[in-house]
């Protein structure tokens, strides 16, 4: 199979979708690999690294032309969707919920659209989701104490505190791997951290990780809207796979929030969690709404493109070459996993939420293929 890794556009992204080690392994298993003039050097990757295990590099016309696999980061934007064809399978995250039209463009160039978000595993883990879920859990933390300069519209609360000042108060809406991976850094730096979660089973293996040094509360809306009203800085870290995050905060409790807090909602490429939450972007990742700051950036994990890169394409590799060696019915018949990452084939929306957020048919990804 030919597999095409174009370079990202979405402004600020600088991953790339495939390592060297990545081109070998294809390689080796029979495959050809054609990498875009560039496509690495975000992540410090250069043209001859990729040469050297065996790709070929070339126009971003004649990857996307010769492609029969496209292995992307983020999803394709509006310059990009000419570009698709039908038959051609494309793998990379998509959060389609959020972009519709895209999801409408698939369906037009009668493209076949694997995402990596909604890949899962038996035990419903999201193996693909979740190396960039725990970097963007780390860097919400430092984008929130960032956030918080008097610069930046913060309060110059210094989450720490130091002898005699209490620390910042920080709560976390979601205990997942978002919630789980921002608590440990903002525990680590010594700030008053609380996560809201309604897995009672999520609760107490929080407890058990971090003891007293943290605090969880069920999430339910009178405890969620007193926290946050309270809070200096609110990490929104809730996903439904595959669907429009929900709406947990409303404006009044924006507004009700002190002046210059912060609110991270990493699930923006989600929606969001917040009705005051839009997106933003790495060269101008904040603005002030109702007195607080926000940051809704939808690639946080491409701040550290490097180690980004790495840790996603470990993940996502074998994947890649299940679908290069067995062929796409081969791949998504064998693994049922990577069956739950199909959104759309032959025109069809093949992930029932998605096709209620998209308002678009849904149809089984079984009836899809056959």
């Amino acid at each position: 199979m030919i597999v095409g890794v174009p370079r990202e556009i979405k402004p600020g992204e600088e991953r790339v979708a495939l390592t060297p080690a990545g081109v070998r392994a294809l390689v080796q298993t029979g495959h050809r690999v054609v990498v875009e003039h560039g496509a690495g050097l975000g992540s410090s990757i250069r043209d001859e690294e990729y040469t050297r295990e065996g790709a070929t590099t070339a126009s971003v016309d004649e990857v996307w032309a010769q492609a029969e696999l496209v292995l992307k980061v983020k999803e394709p934007i509006a310059e990009e969707y000419p570009r698709m064809r039908a038959g051609q399978v494309l793998f990379t995250y998509l959060h389609l919920a959020a972009v519709p039209e895209l999801a409408r463009a698939l369906q037009a160039a009668d493209g076949v659209a694997i995402a990596y978000e909604t890949v899962q595993r038996a035990d419903g883990s999201l193996p693909l989701l979740a190396p960039m879920s725990e970097i963007a859990g780390r860097l919400s933390v430092q984008a929130a104490a960032w956030g918080l300069h008097m610069a930046n519209g913060g309060s110059g609360v210094l989450l720490s505190g130091v002898p005699g000042v209490a620390p910042g108060k920080v709560v976390i809406i979601g205990g997942g791997c978002v919630g789980t991976n921002a608590a440990r850094v903002a525990v680590g730096i010594g700030a008053d951290v609380t996560v809201l979660e309604q897995s009672t089973a999520r609760l107490h293996l929080l407890e058990n990780v971090f003891g007293a040094r943290l605090k969880t509360v069920y999430c339910e809306p009178q405890a969620l809207q007193t926290l946050v009203r309270d809070a200096d800085v609110v990490i929104g870290a809730v996903l439904v796979p595959g669907k429009l995050s929900p709406k947990l905060i409303q404006r009044a409790d924006v507004a009700a929030m002190r002046r210059g807090s912060v609110l991270v909602d990493v699930g923006i490429d989600q929606g969001g969690i917040s009705t005051t939450s839009r997106p933003t972007s790495h060269s101008n990742p904040f603005y002030v709404d109702a007195g607080v700051v926000h940051y809704c950036v939808p690639n946080i994990p491409a701040a550290v493109a490097r180690t980004a890169t790495l840790a996603l394409t470990h993940a996502t590799l074998p994947y890649a070459i299940e679908i290069a060696s067995q062929g796409l019915r081969g791949a998504l018949a064998a693994n049922e996993g990577l069956r739950n990452g199909l959104q759309v084939h032959a025109g069809q929306v093949t992930l029932p939420h998605l096709a209620a957020d998209v308002k678009r048919p849904y149809v089984s990804a079984t009836d899809a293929l056959a």
